[in-house]
Order: structure tokens, then sequence, then C-alpha cells
């Protein structure tokens, strides 16, 4: 059964305007009637979030500008937009063999003209309602919820969708340890010669050395995780055929593993590399994941997560060329080991770790430690929409304290195991029950889908 709400034709509010809110935004347009839509977000900018707020013209898009569209039925919408903007600066735009790599700040602009072509009309400007504030409550009434804003002002609305994307420390740290690199100009009064420390060394890392380097700072750059992994650079693919796994494979982490190893064996003998392979799962990478045992899902995490990460989630070539050059130049050293502790002091910090394989510690210097591991689980974020949601029993996290718990259909189950009610979620957020739900070419299937379970529930349809 669909999520009921009344017909008096109170709008639907959308938590967040990064990618994942404002395409749920325009999706909802145009299947819920004369409804409007609040778009809220607390960020100074719509539309771009985190990742499209970047004026770093080195910050690259990490997949092909081909597969970026934000429509999964206009595949071919972003190309054309890049197209019709011509003539456009050539350091934003990267041909390469394996494909055309834009700037992030590019793809924000983009993201951006879809809201403003929405205002220009009539209709849209009366329909989507752009809200600059945080949204900090969403209080039960009988006919919908009472949205709360952190400036104090109320809506009305008959549902919500949380699409709040990455959330990230709302305190940035001190001037020395840096928790949240979006935040912070971590770049400015650097010390020439005195080690900047990052820790890890994926793709939040690539943005935080790209931004180091184009700064001027000379160096050194020291990149420190457990297992000192990079991501892999993109290559040119081919289609491979979806790996067929029975039950017992979709049951068992080793099973699935050693199958999907043996097709990367499998396409190598044919000349095909491992990067097409890989990519063949996203159709059902969701599905694997959530067929999992808890135990399995567990394993996952705790074990192969990281091989994972930086085999599905890869750089654009140029990266992957330029980040290689500041190794071999000495401007970045990678090193592998568990951080003990990391003690600021007034001049810098003393991070003590335990180098992979090594049974003694070393200390390492740093004038700034900054934190490229990734969003953090939610349950350590402390958000006070989600905290509210939780302790009023209207939500609970997932089963890994990753983000927000839901059903197939992203409804928001409730801390009794109930549907919320006119409560959905997408995106980053809700990555402990489908995994894969980061990256546009899966939130724009999310929100196409999410869309639909709004309208059937706006129109009282029995799903």
């Amino acid at each position: 059964m669909a999520s009921r709400m009344p017909q008096d034709g109170l709008p639907i509010a959308v938590v967040g305007a990064g990618f994942s809110g404002t395409i749920t935004a325009l999706q909802l347009l145009g299947r819920i009637g004369t409804r409007s839509v609040l778009l809220c977000e607390r960020a100074p900018t719509f539309a771009r979030g985190a990742a499209y707020s970047t004026d770093q013209h080195v910050h690259l898009l990490n997949v092909r500008a081909a597969n970026m569209s934000a429509f999964p039925d206009r595949p071919d919408d972003f190309v054309d937009w890049m197209k019709a903007s011509q003539p456009l600066p050539e350091r934003e735009i990267h041909e390469t063999l394996t494909g055309t790599f834009v700037s992030r700040e590019l793809y924000g602009r983009y993201l951006s003209s879809l809201v403003r072509d929405v205002l220009k009309g009539e209709e849209g400007a009366l329909r989507l309602r752009i809200v600059p504030d945080e949204v900090v409550d969403l209080q039960p009434l009988a006919d919908g919820y009472r949205l709360v804003l952190a400036g104090g002002r109320e809506h009305k609305v008959a549902g919500a969708v949380l699409a709040v994307g990455n959330l990230l420390p709302a305190n940035g740290g001190s001037g020395i340890l840096i928790a949240n690199p979006w935040s912070d100009p971590f770049a400015q009064d650097l010390v020439p010669g005195k080690a900047v420390a990052i820790m890890g060394s994926g793709l939040t890392m690539v943005d935080v050395v790209m931004r180091l380097w184009t700064s001027g700072f000379p160096g050194p750059v020291v990149a420190l995780s457990r297992r000192g992994l990079l991501p892999q650079v993109h290559a040119l693919t081919v289609p491979w055929p979806t790996p067929t796994l029975g039950q017992a494979d979709r049951g068992s982490l080793t099973r699935m593993s050693r199958k999907i190893r043996a097709e990367v064996a499998a396409a190598r003998q044919r000349g095909i590399g491992w990067q097409s392979v890989v990519d063949s799962l996203r159709p059902i990478t969701s599905s694997l994941w959530r067929g999992l045992p808890e135990a399995e899902q567990k394993r996952f995490l705790r074990h192969l997560r990281p091989w994972w990460e930086v085999h599905r989630h890869r750089m654009a070539p140029p990266i992957g060329q330029q980040l290689s050059g500041l190794i071999r130049t000495g401007f970045l050293t990678i090193k592998a080991g568990r951080v003990l502790s990391i003690d600021p002091a007034r001049r810098g910090a003393r991070i003590s770790y335990k180098p992979r394989r090594s049974s003694r510690a070393v200390v390492l210097q740093a004038q700034k430690v900054i934190d490229a591991t990734g969003p953090a689980a939610l349950k350590d974020l402390g958000d006070p929409l989600i905290r509210s949601l939780v302790e009023r029993g209207l939500a609970r996290l997932d089963r890994h304290g990753l983000g927000i718990d839901v059903t197939d259909r992203f409804e928001i189950i409730a801390g009794d195991g109930r549907r919320a009610g006119a409560l959905w979620a997408l995106g980053p957020v809700v990555r402990g029950v489908f995994w894969e739900c980061t990256a546009v070419p899966d939130i724009r299937l999310q929100a196409r889908a999410l869309a639909v379970e709004v309208e059937a529930a706006v129109n009282g349809v029995a799903r």
C-alpha cells in the first residue's frame, strides 16, 4: 500500500537541494498535479550541493559527460546543454580516449540552469518554491506535517522527501584539524616545506590534493589510510553481460567475490579489462547488497568496501595522470597504516600511526590534518532533523547506522517498524539500504521511481 495523503493541495517538501533534491523536485512537478514543491536548502547555493559548488576547474566529474544527464529518459540532456552553451572554457572540458570528462563547476551550472528554466515559466514560478533555510524539524499533524526552519518560520506540508545528500560535519574543525574540507579554506596560510596530512586516500583525498596543488603550495602532502589504496582510473570499456549469480552466490560474499573474479579472468582472456565487468554489475548491485545476510553485509563493510570503492568509483584520466605526476615528483606520498592518535598543538599536529604490516608506531608531524575519509555514518553526525525524526519515532537508522531505513519504495520506516506515512528518502542518505545510490546515474533513477510513489500517494492509489 502506498502512503496516503490529504487531497487539500498542501505542498510536498524536498529537504536538500543538491543533485538528489533538485532532480526529485523536478520529477515531482511533473507528477503531482497542481501541488507545489518546497525545495529547502541550508547552503547558500541551490542545485549544486557540496560536490558541484566547487570553483576549482581541476575538480572533474568522476563519470563521463555522456552518462551525466539528470534525466534517465533524456540521456543526452547534459551533452545537448553543453553544445547549446558553446563556447565553453577549454580548461573545463577534457577529451580523452575513454570519453569526455568535464569540471564539476560546469556540471553545477547545468543543474542550476534546470531550476532557472522551471522558474522562468509562470506555472513553474508558482509551483517550485525555493526555501533558503535549514529544516530542523517535521512535526506530524492530522493532515500532514509542520515543517520547521532554523530561522523560525514554519510551513504546513502534505509530505516530505529527505534528499540531504552526503551529510558532512557542521563543525569544520580548528585551524589545524579540518573535519570538513568543503567548508574550510585549508589551502591558505600554509608554510612551504612543512607537511600537510590527509586522512584517507580515496576520491575526497584526490580533491583535496588538487586544491592544494593549484593553490601554489609546494608540498609535501602525506595521505594516510589503512590500506593505502588509490582510486583506479577510467579506461576504455566495452559492454559485458551482467554475470549470472545463483541464490547461493547471492547469499555468500565469498562465493559472490569468487564468481566476479572468474568473470574478470574470462574478460581478460578476451582482452577486456576488469572495468567492463565491474560496470556490468551496476544494474544488480543494489539487489546483490540487499540480498546479502546482515552478517555478510557487515563483512563487506569491514573488509571489502575499500577495494570495491577504488574499483567502482574511478578517477577521470586527466586527474589520474596528474596525481601520478605529483607522486612521482614527491609532492604527494601515500602511506598505509592505522592511526593511533592525533595530538594537535599550537603549531601543528603529531600523528602516531602503525604502518601496515609493522608492529612499531611511527610519528608524523604536520601543520594541518584534513579529514578526507568521506561521508561519516549518519549515527555519528547528530543532524538536527534526523535526530528529531528518530527521537519522535518517525524514522530509524538502517541496520548499519549509515543512514535512514526505508522500504524498497523509499518510504521512511518509523521506529516501530511501520511506514511513517508521507515521508520518503533517497540518495546517499539511504545507502545502508540500497548501497549504490551516490552517483548521478543511480540517483536519477531513484528520483523518478520515488516521484511515481509520491504520485500514487497524492492520488490515494494502492500499490
